[in-house]
């Protein structure tokens, strides 16, 4: 019997690897977030994603 492949989603990386990553990184994500530069960050990034969608319609 065959066994399933893995779904890297293309970069090569086994899925346990990225979610042990994901596991290490997300609190260190969350927090920066938290911070008030984090959620200046956060908003010049949704200013730049809505004049990007704007631009493309």
């Amino acid at each position: 019997m065959a066994q399933k492949k893995p779904n890297d989603y293309g970069t090569g990386i086994p899925y346990h690897e990225v979610e042990a990553l994901a596991r290490i990184l997300l609190p260190e994500i969350q927090a920066f977030f938290n911070t008030e530069e984090g959620q200046r960050e956060f908003s010049e990034w949704k200013a730049a994603q809505a004049a990007e969608t704007a631009e493309d319609t």
